[in-house]
């Protein structure tokens, strides 16, 4: 059985402290605002202005008064935060830091089969290229996907992607039937309920929580399934003292600051690799937060107007949709 050990909060090292003090002076001096994704490394998370989800940050990259946006994520949220503030600079830690799902989806390709369904309202995952928002109706994340296919008539076809397995949920909890575009996060695809089975035994007291990116098979065990933001929120209401956690573990350091008394296991992958961890996320690093705030011009998110403003419209519907 796979080895998995409860999450503990470590301090940071002299080093990380030196890096985060000139960061903080950095963005005074830049006027800039710092992002970051729960799934980026604990540092980051410290230094950060607002650590969130994908909507909690879209929704601070289009309130952002700063003059400069630093994008502590991977690809597509730096594109989307572009596509939110023209004419500001967004910047990213390290600009290779991709997405395997949002890649998943070639433009063209995605073209191709929205082209066979003229009459489909294609709902697009926020994990995706501009391209692909470009050619969507709305734009969701794993906290509105629910509320915002609710409100699409029930008549009206729908094409969802490019997560299967997010689209699966959204269709298996509001009984609608979509089109689903197959692709996949890597991260939580690999989650299987025979590895997390044995495991949960050892724990019987724990609750069993994942993300809907996660496959059916594991989601219909989890004793709740949310957005990463929507899993820390139930993680400090919940009257139970141990959860097993299948979601990128760098969610666990802020469950584990917000609720210290309570136990966070990672959910197993596998015994090779028990932890199910996104590479790209983590490629976000003090060393490279600090060179984007002295050298932006190296690591900015640059998106073509014309793009950035066809864009623009499905995420304004989003956010408009999910008030």
């Amino acid at each position: 059985m796979t080895a998995v050990s409860p999450y503990l909060l470590t301090l940071p090292s002299e080093k990380e402290q030196a890096l985060m003090t000139r960061i903080r002076r950095l963005r005074e001096e830049k006027n800039a605002v710092i992002l970051a994704h729960y799934y980026t490394v604990p540092g980051i998370q410290d230094v950060a202005d607002v650590v969130g989800d994908s909507l909690a940050l879209a929704r601070a990259a289009a309130e952002t008064d700063a003059e400069v946006i630093v994008f502590a994520g991977v690809y597509f949220m730096a594109e989307t935060a572009s596509i939110l503030n023209p004419g500001k600079r967004v910047v990213m830690p390290d600009i290779s830091a991709g997405c395997p799902l949002a890649d998943s989806c070639p433009a063209e390709a995605f073209m191709a089969f929205r082209r066979e369904h003229p009459e489909a309202f294609v709902v697009s995952y926020i994990n995706s290229s501009a391209d692909i928002k470009a050619e969507s109706d709305v734009i969701c994340t794993s906290s509105n996907a629910l509320a915002l296919v609710r409100q699409i008539p029930a008549d009206r076809e729908i094409i969802f992607g490019p997560d299967r397995n997010l689209g699966g949920y959204v269709r298996q909890q509001l009984q609608r039937d979509m089109l689903l575009w197959e692709g996949a996060c890597y991260v939580h695809d690999a989650y299987r309920w025979q590895v997390i089975e044995p495991f949960m035994s050892t724990v019987p007291e724990a609750a069993f929580i994942a993300h809907p990116e996660c496959r059916t098979e594991v989601l219909d065990h989890a004793d709740f399934v949310g957005s990463t933001g929507a899993l820390l929120s139930y993680t400090e209401k919940s009257d139970r003292e141990v959860f097993v956690v299948a979601t990128e573990p760098g969610i666990l350091y802020e469950m584990k600051k917000r609720s210290p008394e309570k136990v966070f296991y990672p959910a197993p992958k596998d015994a090779a690799a028990p932890q199910s961890t996104c590479v790209q996320m983590k490629q976000n690093t003090l060393e490279n937060l600090c060179a984007a705030l002295e050298d932006g011009e190296r690591h900015e998110v640059n998106v073509a107007p014309e793009l950035a403003a066809k864009a623009l419209r499905p995420i304004e519907l989003m956010l408009e949709m999910s008030r």
